[in-house]
């Protein structure tokens, strides 16, 4: 089958919602979607919801999986945590393909999913400069930026050194 060509960020379909922004990330191995209200309840079923109250894509459903998985996951910043899996059926480039995602909250995150090299190996091309979906700017990154823009050496002060990252 022929691959075909994706860009590190598309619009994706999950559970019938169509459009859903996400980010695709060859450096991460797994693959994770934005969950809410993780529990096991006593007969062993894991119940959750898609996204979360703040998102545009949550519908508030709750979601049944009786086929599950867990997985002790090292984020970005080296911290170890368990997080449950499931398989879901996923929509990228109008190709239907079965993914295992991570449940995690993902609420502070620009994409509420991600999708990670082993959700896309073998099945794209991943094409760098090509994206679907424009990440908007941080305004916290704009205020910041603003001011460095009118006194560095103040700004270096407040904000790197204190931070102990500053270089001598």
């Amino acid at each position: 089958m022929k691959k075909s060509r994706i860009g590190s960020s598309e619009k994706i379909t999950i559970l019938g919602r169509e459009g859903v922004p996400a980010k695709v990330d060859t450096g991460a191995d797994s693959s994770a979607v934005w969950a809410s209200h993780i529990r096991v309840d006593r007969e062993g079923v894991l119940k959750f919801r898609l996204f979360g109250e703040g998102s545009k894509y949550y519908t508030g459903k709750v979601i049944k999986r009786t086929n599950f998985k867990v997985a002790s996951i090292r984020n970005s910043s080296g911290y170890s945590e368990i997080r449950y899996r499931a398989y879901f059926t996923i929509t990228i480039n109008n190709r239907k393909i079965k993914a295992l995602l991570n449940l995690s909250d993902r609420s502070h995150n620009t994409f509420p999913v991600l999708i990670g090299r082993r959700t896309v190996a073998h099945k794209f091309l991943i094409d760098v400069s090509k994206t679907r979906v424009k990440p908007p700017k941080a305004p916290k990154t704009q205020a910041l930026n603003k001011k460095l823009t009118k006194d560095p050496y103040r700004f270096h002060k407040k904000y790197v050194k204190n931070n102990g990252r500053s270089g001598k």
